[in-house]
């Protein structure tokens, strides 16, 4: 296959991964109303995902390089307290429908969610780099662990005003890092694969501060303790079981 036509393999198996992000918004085309408890469990759902997704970028990015992923942790901590204490000293402008406090969430999880898509999109780069089977069993397995990460994206946003349709498509934009940065990763391989495994930590710390800081306390202001715990353990479980399956298939 020439170049030109892998490039063009490289771009659109990573933008498939990107869409897919989107088709986490559509069980809300079944819901149309939410009570107090319902969102406060729809927000443990969200925990559950997120802190799969990011146990996953520890242990990926750990097995090429612990210490670039720690230090990528580090990092993803610092840039996201500085970005919180950036929104709520300027204001948070509106998002959509969202306005106030809800507007502060959204970009919040909006800017981790992207910062998370630059490490994946680099992901798909490197697989490709080491053959078109290896590049489309990543490519595959990402896009499928992109729909929960949109299913936790809607989950925060559509129960706080956003439609549907407007969240798929914020969903599908946090993505859109997945096609944009794997042609560059294919190409410069040999570069940009070290530096992965600071971009897996980077997603990760973000992600697990967002969690703790911002989704299981709304969590826990409508539902009991345990009610929000056994939802954690319960969305975190398919993903982790997902992950397994894909690091066992890939060593």
């Amino acid at each position: 296959m020439s170049v030109d036509v892998t490039l063009w393999v490289v771009f659109l198996a990573a933008l498939i991964t990107a869409l897919a992000t989107g088709l986490g918004a559509l069980p809300f085309l079944f819901v149309k109303s939410f009570s107090t408890r319902w969102l406060s469990l729809f927000n443990a759902l969200a925990a559950g995902l997120m802190l799969a997704a990011s146990h996953s970028l520890v242990s990926e990015g750990g097995r090429d390089g612990p210490w670039l992923t720690l230090v990528g942790m580090a990092i993803g901590l610092v840039l996201v307290l500085v970005s919180d204490w950036s929104i709520q000293r300027r204001g948070s402008p509106d998002v959509s429908e969202l306005s106030g406090a809800n507007a502060r969430k959204a970009l919040l999880i909006l800017g981790i969610m992207t910062m998370h898509s630059f490490a994946e999109g680099v992901g798909v780069g490197v697989s490709y780099g080491g053959g078109e089977s290896l590049g489309m069993f990543i490519s595959a397995a990402i896009a499928i662990h992109n729909i929960p990460e949109g299913l936790a994206i809607s989950l925060i946003l559509i129960p706080r005003g956003m439609s549907v349709l407007k969240a798929a498509g914020w969903s599908i934009f946090t993505s859109l890092p997945q096609p944009l940065m794997a042609i560059p990763a294919f190409l410069f391989v040999t570069w940009f694969a070290p530096f992965l495994p600071i971009g897996l930590g980077i997603a990760a710390g973000a992600m697990m501060w967002m969690v703790f800081s911002e989704i299981l306390p709304d969590a826990l202001e409508n539902a009991s303790s345990s009610s929000v715990a056994t939802t954690v353990v319960l969305a975190f479980l398919p993903c982790m079981r997902f992950s397994m399956l894909f690091i066992k298939d890939f060593h």
